[in-house]
């Protein structure tokens, strides 16, 4: 392969910089972006700077790309945040479109624009980070959840309307990962007195269970088999327990799905 050209978006720290590296590894020329903050030098990827919600930051990214490539054959849809774990009620309206202008909203926008040069090229791959929560739920992560289950639905549709004109889709679907992606998730903006143990006990047990949980290197090993394959999925499962969660979800009966979130999540039986 002779340096294919790749945008990944949130490219600055954790599963975003890994794949970015991974990928130019591969052989890709890779531009990776970051939000806010000065582009740091890097040896083998370009940072760029990129609001996901932005149309103008958008469309001046994927300019200065094209200005330099007249073409973009990968675009990695990363960029995203969190709510800790805190109740629905927890969080304002303010903050629900917050989280579903970066994490959904914003990946539409990077398709948006990248997708009339890929139909023009007759060729390209779209890689969308999702989450094992755009198939499972989540108690106390409910808008998180929510917007990665717009993900794999978005995708999935635009999977089929792409492929006879050269484009594929798939969307990434990770488990649990160790980054600083907890750490650096939002509080919840009206917080109430009633959940303060349960949020407590919620954020002991998630970072418990980051404790042993599997770096972002296996999800760009994932991008980078979604991206080379001849005949990418749909869907991939990234990640020992994405593996064991995906198979769970199709095979168990729903009433085992459900008690097993719970016990996971040392919720009280109901």
């Amino acid at each position: 392969m002779n340096s294919k050209i790749a945008l990944v978006t949130g490219a600055s720290s954790g599963i975003g910089e890994s794949t970015a590296q991974r990928l130019a590894q591969a052989g890709y020329t890779v531009y990776g972006t970051t939000r806010g903050a000065a582009p740091r030098p890097n040896k083998t990827v370009e940072m760029l700077t990129l609001d996901v919600t932005s149309d103008d930051s958008v469309e001046a990214a994927i300019a200065e790309v094209l200005r330099r490539h007249s073409r973009i054959d990968l675009l990695v849809n990363n960029a995203g945040f969190g709510v800790a774990p805190a109740a629905a009620e927890e969080s304002s309206m303010e903050q629900a479109r917050a989280i579903f202008d970066t994490n959904f909203f914003g990946m539409v926008r990077m398709i948006r624009a990248v997708l009339p040069h890929m139909r023009k090229q007759g060729s390209g791959r779209i890689v969308n980070i999702g989450s094992v929560l755009g198939f499972l739920p989540m108690p106390y992560m409910a808008l998180y959840a929510a917007t990665k289950h717009a993900v794999a639905g978005y995708s999935e549709s635009l999977d089929h309307e792409m492929r006879t004109l050269g484009i594929r889709v798939s969307v990434i679907e990770p488990g649990y990962i160790k980054t600083s992606f907890d750490s650096n998730s939002l509080a919840p903006d009206l917080p109430l007195a009633m959940y303060e143990a349960l949020r407590t006990a919620l954020n002991a047990r998630v970072k418990e269970v980051l404790l042993t949980a599997q770096g972002p290197e296996v999800v760009a090993e994932t991008v980078l088999q979604a991206a080379m394959a001849a005949q990418p999925k749909l869907r991939y499962a990234a990640g020992t327990l994405a593996g064991r969660l995906r198979l769970l979800r199709r095979f168990a009966p729903a009433s085992m799905v459900d008690a097993g979130i719970r016990k996971d999540l040392r919720l009280q039986a109901a």
